[in-house]
């Protein structure tokens, strides 16, 4: 095993971390943001995703601490489109998902073959984004 690039993989999950609390903030506008006759359950759907982002930033930051590393107190630049429509919503929070999905693959190619429980970690993340990734693609598929 090579030994673990603790500065890269410290500012990677600083990184990841500033974007999950990100995803927080996101999702909880966008779960106020919802009208129409399928409103509850997207506003539920959405603050799932808003809770889960919590717990993932909890999670990395419990990994970065674990590793010495001061958790950043910023969350990522959050792009604001002033579109609201559920479909606008959606196609956004793929948009961030597939991002959040390119940070923990960065993540994995870090940790590879350098920690098995932070390449376990990584693989987990992303397959759960990737699993947001589909089902935010099924929901889209009722708008095109």
């Amino acid at each position: 095993m090579k030994d673990l690039d603790i500065k890269k993989t410290t500012e990677l999950l600083n990184t990841i971390m500033e974007f999950e609390l990100a995803g927080v903030v996101r999702y909880t506008h966008y779960s106020l943001m919802v009208t129409g006759p399928n409103r509850i359950p997207i506003v539920d759907f959405f603050k799932t995703q808003a809770t889960e982002s919590l717990l993932h930033a909890q999670q990395v930051g419990e990994i970065l601490t674990g590793l010495e590393g001061h958790p950043s107190l910023r969350i990522a630049p959050i792009e604001e489109s002033h579109r609201h429509s559920v479909q606008d919503i959606l196609q956004e929070s793929l948009n961030h998902e597939k991002r959040a999905l390119d940070l923990y693959k960065k993540l994995l190619d870090v940790v590879t073959d350098a920690s098995i429980y932070l390449e376990e970690f990584a693989r987990s993340m992303i397959g759960q984004e990737e699993m947001h990734n589909l089902e935010i693609k099924k929901m889209l598929r009722d708008f095109s």
